[in-house]
């Protein structure tokens, strides 16, 4: 039985069918809803980081220190503090009620990701966009939930065209059984969510599939951009792919991809991926069309 016929199956199977549950996917680090309200400035900003309630991948588990890393870096993003706006450490320490260590470890964070510069006898002042490093998976969430949504989704449905049906191609080629059986896995378990409404589990499958996918191409440098892939899976709204809404046809060229896999069929395996980018009619504004082979 193929792939296809056998993941359609398994999405009328009924809960007790043996195939792992949300709570067993819970050791992969998932984005948590996010969150509508920002604020507009100091004067609005919230001040008890405890009542943040939306942590980015990047910014989780890690106390003051990451909360004040994601407000600050938001504060950023969203244009509330624009471009060469003077960030002075001991005014954030008083407007967040945080050390001065939190403060100057923060700052360094947002330093790597390109969203302000430290200078002597000039300070620490935000940075323009030119020089932010727009493929860092906070930057990523901060921008899509953002002013700057449509671009950022936009330019990620982009990015994704350009990277995964090349990966698929590239993967066909490297039949590592270990990575083949996790990827039929991962096909079945969304195939289980479909059939239970479990729209959680469902994307939960499905950024492991995109992520082993990308990393069994054989090239460093596609895996290196495997973070943006996650990224755009995590972020919702605006133009959307197959994968981000459960149904029956994107889990079908799911099935398709992995049965293309397992024939060594790169050209199959592309095609799949093109149709899987290409499920809802909206993307046909945000991608180009398919190329011929």
């Amino acid at each position: 039985m193929s792939t296809l016929a056998h993941t359609m199956m398994t999405a009328a199977r009924s809960a007790d069918s043996g195939l792992a549950t949300p709570g067993e996917l819970d050791r992969y680090p998932y984005a948590e809803a996010p969150g509508t309200d920002r604020g507009t400035g100091w004067d609005t900003a919230e001040p008890d980081l405890g009542r943040v309630g939306r942590r980015t991948a990047g910014s989780r588990g890690r106390g003051l220190h990451g909360q004040l890393v994601q407000q600050l870096g938001q504060m950023i993003v969203s244009g509330d503090l624009g471009a060469d706006r003077p960030l002075v450490p001991e005014e954030i320490g008083q407007r967040f009620e945080v050390s001065r260590t939190v403060v100057r470890e923060s700052l360094r964070v947002l330093e790597a990701k390109g969203l302000v510069s430290a200078r002597p006898n000039v300070g620490t002042r935000v940075r323009p966009v030119s020089d932010w490093n727009l493929l860092d998976p906070d930057i990523i969430e901060w921008r899509a939930y953002g002013p700057q949504r449509d671009d950022q989704r936009r330019e990620l449905s982009e990015l994704r065209w350009t990277i995964e049906p090349l990966a698929a191609r590239l993967a066909a080629g490297h039949g590592r059984e270990d990575v083949q059986q996790r990827l039929t896995d991962m096909v079945e378990i969304m195939g289980h969510a479909l059939g239970q409404g479990d729209a959680l589990t469902f994307a939960r499958a499905d950024n492991e599939f995109h992520s082993l996918l990308i990393q069994v191409a054989g090239n460093r440098m596609l895996e290196h951009l495997s973070g943006i892939v996650s990224a755009a899976l995590q972020v919702s709204g605006g133009p959307v792919t197959g994968c981000e809404r459960p149904n029956e046809t994107s889990l079908t060229h799911h099935a398709r991809i992995v049965d293309a896999l397992a024939g060594g069929d790169g050209a199959a395996a592309e095609a799949a991926m093109r149709q899987l980018l290409m499920v809802h009619p909206e993307v046909e504004r945000v991608v180009p069309a398919p190329r011929e082979h």
